[in-house]
């Protein structure tokens, strides 16, 4: 029984691990057993809806250890159906921050879709920074992500 007990804390220890350190989750788990993505609102809802929308914690996704909720069945669905198309690029993190090398909170009403990918920046004065050149900003970025993604935040 004991060794059960380890062997089920082995595997589940690096799936906390994953979603605190390759997404950007709120503190603490949601219903679904799962921290929160993109501080409950719906990643969905940017593309069909045009502006973010609050998700409901009854339509809840557990993608990659990270809980994406959204603001309809329907958001829900396409979500399950291709979550590489609707959950922002970078776990969420501040696209200009990994830019950097940096792992930053992603604010998801300070948002840009580029290429039909979704980004998320900390406060106005970084959006300003990666608005200079967003095409430079996400490929700078996308080099820096293959280096820091399965990095903890505090070790950048």
């Amino acid at each position: 029984m004991a060794s059960i007990v380890l062997a089920a804390s082995a595997i589940a220890a690096p799936l906390s691990v994953q979603a605190a350190d390759e997404h950007n989750v709120s503190l603490g788990y949601s219903a679904a057993g799962a921290p929160l993505a993109v501080h409950g609102y719906d990643p969905v809802s940017y593309f069909t809806d045009g502006k973010p929308m609050r998700g409901s914690d009854e339509l809840t996704v557990v993608h990659d250890g990270a809980a994406y909720r959204f603001a309809s069945a329907e958001h829900r669905d396409l979500f399950k159906a291709n979550p590489a198309r609707y959950a922002p690029q970078f776990g969420g993190y501040c696209a200009y921050g990994v830019s950097v090398g940096k792992k930053f909170d992603g604010d998801p009403m300070l948002w840009t879709i580029r290429d039909e990918r979704l980004y998320l920046n900390l406060n106005p004065e970084i959006v300003a920074a990666f608005n200079k050149d967003v095409p430079g900003n996400i490929k700078k970025a996308e080099g820096k992500w293959q280096k820091i993604e399965h990095s903890a935040v505090k070790d950048l």
